[in-house]
């Protein structure tokens, strides 16, 4: 008597042949809930249905709840935790030193916002090539819930005490200084937050996603103004995004009018949805006007408010060459002998 013997289902992979398990990284350890899971869970996303290799991935990050999250995606790629604030300096020296990484930095509003500002300031204006989100929940997670630069006026503790101190708008700041992909997002937002995400893996410059991630266990009360409730009740989203990446076919399936494709360095396209509000994303003037008016009507942006992608990044404008910088011999990267002496008898 012969048995048929049933085949295993043949294992779901994406276009370059990896799992989804090769782009998760260690259980989390963040409290239940907290948004910063389901950030890990789309950047998880994006870099495998992208077909990203993890091993050229660099993850940086600083101190505090959110520099936790590197550990919880992308676990065969490099990493390194830096001191708080300081995040910016050690991605730029290493993305310097081996340009062909992909480099995402996760930051908060703390690290970005308050100890980080000046270093944050120096990496925009540069426009480095690097993936910068920032989880932002407009508290100290880790030391027990205190307000940060981000949380805005009239905003409240679970103790009852009263934010009265003006925030800071991280993609404002990010528009002004120079950012060439700026976007805000939320947390519970999957669908926008995964395409804004694909977007930043193709961009060739510094990305700038600040995405709203409410901390459940210090400031998801009624009167926080970065809690799961105010978002679904005071987030405007921009229009809807798509992303079409350079290795699958642009189909287009809507009236002509009603969608913008800005294509990204790569051949990839950001395919932009316009909803009741018509906004160009390409025009940084626009992109800071509408914040000031969003801010005025207590409103809060979602999409992309800015991209430019032919802006030329700090690697570009160092003519660095195209081999990793770390791998050259010392022949290469050490002036002669001859040519220091050079140097010292015009100083002299």
């Amino acid at each position: 008597m012969s048995t048929t013997v049933t085949p295993p289902p043949a294992k779901k992979v994406n276009h370059i042949g990896l799992e989804v398990i090769n782009y998760k990284g260690s259980k989390t350890t963040l409290c239940a809930g907290c948004g910063h899971n389901s950030i890990s869970e789309r950047i998880i996303e994006a870099f495998y249905e992208l077909g990203v290799e993890p091993w050229t991935v660099a993850k940086f990050s600083g101190i505090g709840c959110s520099s936790k999250s590197p550990a919880y995606f992308l676990g065969l790629s490099h990493g390194f935790n830096g001191v708080h604030g300081r995040m910016p300096a050690i991605a730029t020296g290493a993305l310097l030193a081996n340009s062909t990484l992909v480099g995402i930095g996760l930051s908060g509003d703390g690290d970005t916002a308050s100890i980080g500002l000046g270093q944050f300031m120096h990496l925009v204006r540069r426009n480095m090539p690097l993936i910068y989100i920032i989880e932002d929940n407009g508290v100290y997670g880790l030391t027990k819930g205190q307000f940060s630069a981000t949380a805005n006026i009239g905003s409240t503790l679970k103790t009852g005490t009263v934010n009265d101190l003006p925030p800071f708008d991280c993609c404002a700041l990010a528009l002004k200084w120079g950012a060439t992909f700026v976007a805000r997002s939320f947390s519970g937002d999957k669908k926008q937050l995964q395409a804004i995400l694909k977007t930043a893996i193709a961009h060739r410059g510094l990305s700038v996603i600040d995405v709203v991630s409410p901390c459940v266990t210090f400031n998801d009360h009624q009167g926080s103004t970065k809690s799961y409730a105010y978002m679904k009740e005071h987030e405007t989203v921009l229009h809807e995004l798509d992303f079409v990446p350079h290795f699958q076919e642009i189909a287009v399936d809507i009236p002509e009018g009603e969608v913008m494709d800005v294509e990204m360095h790569d051949g990839s396209h950001l395919r932009i949805r316009k909803l009741a509000r018509t906004y160009d994303p390409t025009n940084r003037l626009a992109a800071g006007a509408i914040l000031e008016e969003a801010e005025a009507k207590g409103e809060v942006l979602t999409g992309v408010l800015y991209v430019n992608p032919s802006k030329p990044t700090f690697i570009e404008q160092l003519n660095l060459m195209d081999v990793p910088i770390g791998t050259l011999p010392e022949s290469k990267t050490r002036p002669s002998r001859e040519v220091l002496e050079q140097v010292m008898e015009e100083l002299r």
